[in-house]
């Protein structure tokens, strides 16, 4: 029987994860509710949640190995590599997180331990 490596994490998101979440909320949401929500993600508390809770509250599908940045965060994880926390927005009008940085980390962590308590900044959509 193998053992699982470990997941190890940064203590915070890295400075490009805001600017790669404000840009895929201004999709959504536009410039103006992306960037602000990026701020307040900033701001934030890192709080835990299970890998499994996230991809259940996202309501995504968990993209497989064949994904060429889930089996880059997965030889992180193999080698021991920190990776970043998630940055997520809670947008309750739909009753869902959006994953606004790190869904190919939340695919890879899942790949290993789908009770995993990953790391993340959370934030609600502004009224």
């Amino acid at each position: 029987m193998s053992s699982q490596p470990s997941i190890n994490w940064l203590p915070v998101p890295e400075d490009h994860d805001y600017p790669a979440a404000a840009s895929y909320l201004s999709l959504i949401f536009g410039d103006d509710v992306a960037g602000s929500v990026a701020n307040a993600l900033k701001a934030a508390p890192i709080r835990f949640f299970k890998a499994k809770d996230i991809l259940r509250a996202s309501r995504l599908t968990l993209l497989g190995m064949d994904n060429h940045h889930v089996h880059h965060d997965q030889r992180k994880i193999e080698y021991g590599t920190e990776l970043s926390p998630l940055l997520l927005l809670r947008d309750s009008a739909n009753a869902q997180v959006i994953i606004a940085d790190g869904y190919h980390r939340l695919c890879a962590v899942y790949s290993f331990d789908e009770d995993a308590l990953i790391p993340c900044k959370i934030v609600s959509l502004p009224a």
